[in-house]
């Protein structure tokens, strides 16, 4: 699919809507969107238990006049691909669903990707109201998987409705699909299942997330394991031995050095903008036996950006000669090297053209339908857009309601305005490529 295969909306110039357009935004349901949204988030889709939520997507899309199709795709036969994205938690089936509004006419294809599994919600004391037990308040709907991402999901749900009802399918060429993929959190096995099943199209919008912002560039990130080495020895005689965590420590600040060059010499101001695209943590620490021992051993895990143009194989190799030369460098770790693994989610980077008639159109859209337009901006971290550019050769942006800084929080919430705001200018979208006349 090459750029010129997609007309998109007109430039930045654009500041108003077609007719049929703004029929489309305009029937939009306010009270459908909050009501849809309580339920959804009443379900608690944990990465690895999403089949209720694709169950009920599945309801809402035969009840909405769509076509649907609802399989469990096989994570084990997937696993095999060479492109695999990696998984985090333990499954035996990928709940998945598409919902088809086909129009009377053959075009392009669009596709709606959003996500049903949520992350835990922590302690249940940090929280104002039971994490699943959603509330509408203040004009925000709170609860887990509110912003991400089932706000997005409930909104592009509702684009799609606003569309079949107007113009409806009579008045469409080509077709837009709804799927909704488990999975993301820990990597994105849903939608490379939906991608290896044939859901690619012309134009992708992945409804993450972006206090309506347009996602053009999306950093990645992989998960690391370094089992680190020393020598034990008694607490009272220490300089006999060798500290895995002292170790540990050196190895530390030379990921610290190496997050530093690496952020310095990112150029995209995209990307420069965020202040640190590319961080490198140590989340978990484990070792030692006795308190009064040395530690000959201490296992951390963490995660690694990966840059702007870079796959997640690419950032792998550059964290290994990070580590190889603190190694290198340290007389006793130079024999006794820490060993390096990568498991988990592998999130490659991502991108497409700021200049892109997605982009660009998607938020010529907006404009017209919130008297805002949105900034073309980039994100530090990984999504599932990334799968359908690299994999499914399908253009995709990022671009939803909600603010990520309370995504995974205590009190996540979205904006029911902000959920509105997007369900309109997609219903405005889709008809904008579907029903250009």
């Amino acid at each position: 699919m090459s750029d010129s295969d997609f007309t998109g909306q007109p430039g930045p110039a654009a500041t108003s809507l077609g007719p049929v357009q703004r029929a489309a935004a305009d029937a939009v349901d306010r009270a459908a969107i909050t009501a849809d949204l309580l339920a959804f988030c009443a379900i608690p889709s944990l990465t690895g238990s999403e089949g209720p939520a694709r169950d009920h997507l599945a309801r809402r899309l035969e009840a909405g006049g769509f076509g649907v199709h609802a399989w469990d795709a096989d994570p084990v036969a997937l696993a095999a691909d060479p492109a695999f994205p990696g998984m985090e938690v333990p499954r035996t089936a990928l709940p998945l669903v598409a919902g088809t509004l086909r129009g009377a006419r053959p075009g392009k294809r669009l596709l709606l990707v959003a996500h049903t599994d949520v992350v835990p919600a922590g302690e249940p004391a940090s929280w104002t109201t039971p994490a699943f037990v959603p509330e509408s308040r203040d004009g925000r709907v709170f609860g887990r998987g509110a912003c991400d991402m089932k706000g997005g999901l409930v909104a592009a749900l509702e684009a799609m409705r606003a569309v079949s009802r107007s113009p409806g399918p009579d008045g469409l060429a080509g077709e837009v699909i709804l799927l909704g993929v488990a999975s993301e959190e820990d990597g994105g096995a849903g939608t490379f299942a939906a991608i290896r099943a044939g859901y690619v199209g012309d134009a992708a919008v992945i409804p993450e997330p972006t206090r309506l912002d347009v996602v053009t560039v999306s950093a990645g990130a992989i998960t690391f394991r370094l089992a680190v080495p020393g020598r034990a020895a008694h607490a009272s005689t220490r300089r006999e031995g060798v500290s895995a965590l002292d170790n540990l420590e050196l190895l530390h600040a030379a990921l610290r050095a190496d997050e530093t060059a690496r952020n310095a010499a990112e150029m995209r101001p995209e990307m420069r903008a965020l202040g640190l695209p590319y961080a490198t943590i140590i989340g978990t620490v484990r070792g030692g036996e006795w308190a009064s021992s040395l530690p000959d051993r201490v296992v951390a895990e963490g995660r690694y950006g990966v840059r702007a143009g870079q796959t997640a194989a690419g950032a792998e190799a550059e964290l290994r000669a990070a580590i190889k030369a603190a190694c290198d460098a340290d007389p006793w770790l130079r024999d006794h090297p820490a060993t390096l693994e990568i498991w988990g989610g592998r999130f490659s980077s991502c991108e497409v053209p700021a200049g892109h008639p997605l982009p660009m159109g998607l938020a010529a859209t907006a404009a017209a339908v919130t008297g805002r337009r949105p900034s073309l901006v980039g994100v530090p971290y990984g999504s599932d857009m990334r799968l359908l550019i690299n994999e499914g050769h399908t253009p995709c942006v990022l671009f939803g309601p909600g603010d990520v800084r309370v995504a995974h929080a205590a009190d996540e919430h979205v904006a029911l305005d902000e959920v509105e705001a997007c369900a309109r200018t997609l219903a405005a979208w889709i008809v904008g490529e579907l029903a250009p006349g």
